[in-house]
């Protein structure tokens, strides 16, 4: 499973309303038509990230994906057919963005379910095996997943882990802990 997550923030000026309205507009006309190999979208509104530029906060969009050839069917398919309109005009209100693509390397794919993203990097000498170990019991825990950056594709620490509830990493892991509020679908 991978998942194209896509970080985006409002232009100055726009109403946050509106901006929102627009999102779910262009979500629910995707999950209206899907292209083939995509499972589902969700957004989450987000505030915190250091290294993400949105002074009042962003969005961050997940978008799973049964795998990477499904980028090329995606990028096509969301500016095309009833999608592009809605796609747009949520478009034309954004300030900027930025994106990432995540592969699912422990636990779950139940993105929906996640109340935090905790943001980290595997510190330098550990190899992936020993985080994977170290991060093995948390993962078990349900609806939780560790998503890790493919190819240094996107910004920020290269792994995330979501989760239904808050949680602290175990030492010497160290992370940023965001709450993350569902907008789509609606809770």
């Amino acid at each position: 499973m991978l998942a194209y997550v896509f970080w985006h923030w409002p232009a100055a000026g726009t109403d946050a309303g509106s901006y929102v309205a627009a999102l779910g507009e262009f979500h629910r006309s995707l999950a209206a038509s899907p292209p083939p190999g995509f499972h589902r979208s969700i957004v989450f509104r987000v505030a915190g990230y250091r290294w993400l530029a949105a002074e009042a906060g962003a969005f961050e969009d997940w978008y799973l994906l049964e795998n990477s050839a499904v980028l090329d069917i995606l990028n096509e398919a969301a500016v095309s057919g009833a999608r592009k309109e809605p796609h747009d005009r949520a478009a034309r209100a954004a300030a900027g963005g930025t994106a990432g693509l995540y592969r699912l390397h422990l636990g779950e794919a139940a993105v929906a379910a996640a109340d935090y993203a905790c943001r980290f990097s595997k510190p330098s000498g550990m190899s992936y095996q020993e985080l994977h170990d170290m991060l093995g019991p948390l993962a078990s825990v349900p609806a939780m997943g560790l998503w890790q950056r493919q190819m240094t594709l996107g910004p920020g620490p290269e792994f995330c882990l979501l989760s239904p509830q808050r949680l602290e990493l175990p030492s010497p892991l160290d992370g940023d802990i965001i709450a993350l509020n569902r907008l789509w679908p609606a809770q």
